[in-house]
């Protein structure tokens, strides 16, 4: 890509950095396993390899920054949360062995402790809120950050 960008610059856009998101994934301590029923284990979180053509569709990661994947990158089983219209907090909550912590991504940037979890998934819903997957959870902090910038 390097390459076809020197040669024809108009005909390559700016194209980020193909392997960036691996090194990064091993700078900050990932792994991953390959289960004998065909899925990548990412310590944790599973996910069958496909085609190309497959993930086209699948949303991608609006940033890589370090604030971002600090913010999502803890330990436990972890379930993201934030209201239906999208415009309240983001909210976490952590189950790690036996303990869980409600936390909530304050405007200083951080999570901090909060009780507006409800009790089960099921309350939760019922309390006009909506579970998000990891990656809608990091676009959301990306931009919590972009806002906080300006």
């Amino acid at each position: 890509m390097a390459e076809l960008q020197t040669h024809y610059p108009d005909a390559v856009p700016d194209l980020p950095d193909l392997y960036e998101p691996l090194v990064l994934f091993y700078e900050r301590g990932g792994e991953f396993v390959r289960d004998n029923a065909g899925f990548l284990d990412l310590t944790g979180v599973l996910f069958r390899p496909g085609t190309l053509r497959g993930h086209l569709g699948a949303p991608s990661l609006s940033t890589l920054s370090d604030t971002v994947l600090d913010a999502v990158d803890a330990e436990g089983r972890i379930s993201y949360y934030t209201t239906a219209d999208g415009q309240g907090p983001l909210l976490r909550r952590r189950e790690l062995r036996d303990e869980q912590h409600d936390e909530l991504f304050s405007r200083d940037l951080q999570w901090e402790p909060t009780d507006r979890i409800p009790g089960s998934k099921e309350e939760a819903k019922d309390a006009g809120l909506v579970e998000l997957d990891e990656i809608a959870a990091a676009n959301l902090i990306g931009v919590i950050l972009s806002n906080t910038s300006r």
